[in-house]
């Protein structure tokens, strides 16, 4: 079974008897398939007609719905939780644009907690507050997110991504693929870069 993320512990408190994976977009268990949401019940709907048709009549649907097949159903949720996890104030909302535009800059709370003018205690507990998340989590999250577009939608080296994402080396960006999404940087650029990129 799956829930949107938003509901994932809730899920968990209601029922503590089910183990709550809170990552995938859809899950299947034999004849049984049920996603997170909306867009990942497209997704789901896509991965059946590749799997049943082949990928490239699941790439003609997906262009005629006008998405992009790009999401297995384990892959985190990564872009909907930053959507989502968008601070309502400033500085916090100024701060989280910031991380954005600059996921290669020195992130540690000190240095964010100086750009917003707070203390580094007052900083991460206002940011938790506003957004639901650490700002180490979300750092996480947005050079992950950064990384995946740059592999997605560029010709750059894994080396060159994961120094512009904030990685430093490919190996710890490698180890962050692995932990987040159960896949390498190299593998995830097979699988989910448009066919029409070159």
């Amino acid at each position: 079974m799956t829930t949107h993320w938003a509901y994932c512990d809730k899920l968990a408190r209601d029922h503590p008897s089910v183990c709550v994976d809170p990552d995938p977009i859809y899950v299947r268990d034999g004849p049984v398939a049920t996603s997170a949401g909306v867009t990942a019940g497209i997704d789901l709907a896509l991965a059946l007609v590749e799997e049943d048709l082949g990928r490239e009549t699941a790439l003609t649907v997906a262009r005629h719905l006008v998405v992009f097949l790009r999401r297995p159903g384990n892959q985190a949720q990564f872009s909907a939780q930053l959507a989502a996890q968008t601070a309502r104030r400033e500085p916090l909302r100024d701060i989280q644009q910031w991380i954005t535009e600059h996921p290669a800059a020195d992130l540690g709370v000190e240095t964010l907690a100086a750009r917003a003018g707070l203390s580094p205690r007052h900083f991460a507990r206002a940011f938790r507050a506003e957004t639901g998340t650490t700002p180490g989590r979300y750092v996480d999250r947005v050079r992950l997110e950064h990384a995946r577009r740059l592999l997605e939608d560029t010709t750059s080296g894994v080396e060159e991504v994961a120094r512009a994402s904030g990685y430093g080396t490919p190996e710890a960006m490698r180890r962050a693929f692995l932990k987040a999404l159960g896949t390498a940087p190299t593998e995830y650029r097979r699988r989910f870069r448009p066919a029409h990129t070159s």
